[in-house]
């Protein structure tokens, strides 16, 4: 699983941030805490396109629909 994840396009911490539209400390947080996959390469770290995917996709929240019923008058 981790070797499909690594074998799409790495993305910088600059472009998670990017994509994920907030500052890069916080693809940097998610990588301390163990939050997301990365790559290391020699000093460099880079995030797995699909990872990223992967983590937006866990925290997609369905929006409640309900059916009003209308009062008796």
């Amino acid at each position: 699983m981790a070797v499909d994840m690594a074998r799409g396009r790495l993305l910088t911490v600059e472009e998670a941030a990017e994509r994920l539209n907030t500052t890069v400390r916080f693809p940097r947080r998610l990588i301390e805490e163990r939050r997301i996959a990365f790559v290391h390469i020699g000093r460099n770290v880079r995030i797995p396109e699909a990872a990223l995917e992967a983590f937006v996709a866990a925290g997609f929240v369905e929006p409640i629909t309900t059916t009003r019923r209308r009062r008796a008058a």
